[in-house]
């Protein structure tokens, strides 16, 4: 029983692999692709950021279909989105086709990221439910670490090069459609908006043989307790919808995205030479995915906020120690180097493995998939604002107040899990909704 709940949810992440690997992917490939369509500065920076437009419009669109197709079929769009995306980027003939996919594959990305978490959240037992959930970031950071191999194994050797970097995504992308047929959909979805009870169950039996009358019970309690139509920005749900919000813009205000977008940057700021930062950039890659397979281990054990607690400590110190190099002008590109790879083992332990299971378990039922849209769009609208914003930041701020900046960031994200965040490891969804809405 328990390799099936596995197995549905490792499915699923899939969905998170393709993520990564379409986010990444096009860093091996710009340059190519600016030289083969002769694309001015706004057209080559409009290329690399069309997916994130599009993953911001699939992260405000994505509960629309979880809602009225269900998730499973949601899961199955998307795998046909990145699909198509692949094959369109790779085979395209002009230059406004190329972004037309890339588009698509944005909006793939944003809409799994509401979608996945889901529904993995919805079919896992409460007991595991963290590191099940927590298979959707693990694979992210997989797909960016392999998305960084292929295209090094790829290489720039020839001119059409760059369309084998694209296209290698169809590859996974039709195995993750093809996985999707073997997987039922979501229990909780079924009860709530078809009212079939009997095929619920059958999940359910799979999920908890022990007590799936009982959760059956509660689920079924839940919808006759509420309104179908339960507005997400109701005085109810404001303390879900304040720590969604909240934690999403923490996630991204301690510089995550800045470092990973712009670690040969900041490096070569630091005095390392472009071969080195590229190598110390493949190492930022490599501790991320460690230390995110590491986070699944005590997810479940120690909980979410301990994690939160411990990596809130971390990044304050690392943060810190950096700003003093750049304020202090005592550049050792080696030292930097070290600050910045436990800087991004302490965040992939911590909020890169919490964030999206903690969004997915704080929402009642009914407004689950509208809340889940909520968190993933305030985290990838701060993403594209602080990736933006960072070279400005470092150009007319410096490297010192930059880093500064993240790192009260942290502070401030310490006293919000210190004194606001709850612990929700263990406990049901329906018992953690009757918690957060009494809050």
């Amino acid at each position: 029983m328990k390799n099936k709940v596995f197995f549905w949810s490792i499915t699923v992440a899939l969905g998170g692999f393709l993520f990564g690997f379409d986010t990444a992917v096009i860093s091996g490939a710009e340059q190519s692709i600016q030289q083969y369509w002769q694309l001015n500065g706004f057209e080559h920076g409009l290329t690399v950021s069309i997916a994130l437009i599009g993953t911001i419009i699939g992260s405000m669109l994505g509960s629309l279909p979880s809602e009225k197709l269900g998730r499973k079929r949601t899961l199955i769009l998307i795998a046909i989105l990145y699909l198509f995306s692949s094959l369109g980027t790779a085979l395209a003939t002009g230059w406004p086709v190329f972004l037309l996919f890339r588009f698509l594959g944005g909006i793939g990305v944003g809409a799994s990221s509401v979608t996945a978490p889901i529904y993995i959240s919805e079919i896992s037992p409460a007991a595991s439910r963290g590191k099940l959930v927590a298979l959707f970031q693990f694979n992210i950071v997989l797909g960016i670490l392999i998305s960084y191999l292929s295209n090094y194994l790829i290489g720039q050797e020839s001119e059409s090069s760059w369309r084998w970097m694209m296209g290698v995504q169809a590859f996974p992308s039709l195995l993750f459609l093809v996985l999707l047929r073997f997987v039922p959909e979501s229990p909780r979805w079924l009860i709530l908006r078809k009212g079939q009870i009997a095929e619920a169950r059958e999940t359910l039996k799979v999920i908890n043989p022990s007590g799936y009358e009982e959760e059956l019970y509660a689920i079924r309690n839940d919808v006759q307790n509420e309104h179908q139509s339960e507005a997400l920005f109701s005085r109810k749900n404001r303390f879900p919808v304040f720590l969604a919000i909240t934690f999403a813009i923490f996630n991204q205000v301690s510089g995550i995205n800045a470092i990973i977008y712009y670690a040969p940057r900041i490096f070569e700021m630091t005095g390392l030479g472009k071969q080195s930062s590229l190598l110390s950039s493949v190492g930022i890659g490599f501790v991320n995915f460690l230390f995110t397979l590491l986070a699944l281990s005590f997810i479940d054990r120690v909980g979410r906020r301990t994690l939160m607690l411990i990596g809130s400590l971390g990044l304050i110190i690392t943060l810190g120690l950096v700003s003093r190099a750049f304020y202090l002008n005592e550049f050792n590109g080696f030292m930097v180097t070290i600050f910045l790879l436990v800087y991004i083992a302490f965040f992939a332990f911590s909020q890169g493995a919490v964030i999206w299971v903690f969004i997915s378990e704080i929402f009642p039922n009914q407004v689950r998939a509208k809340g889940q849209t909520l968190g993933s769009m305030t985290h990838w609208v701060m993403a594209a604002l602080i990736a933006f914003i960072f070279p400005m930041l470092t150009e007319s701020l410096g490297g010192g107040n930059t880093f500064l900046f993240f790192c009260v960031m942290m502070v401030l994200q310490l006293l919000f899990v210190w004194k606001i965040m709850p612990e929700t490891k263990g406990k049901s969804l329906e018992q953690l909704e009757g918690t957060l809405i009494m809050h």
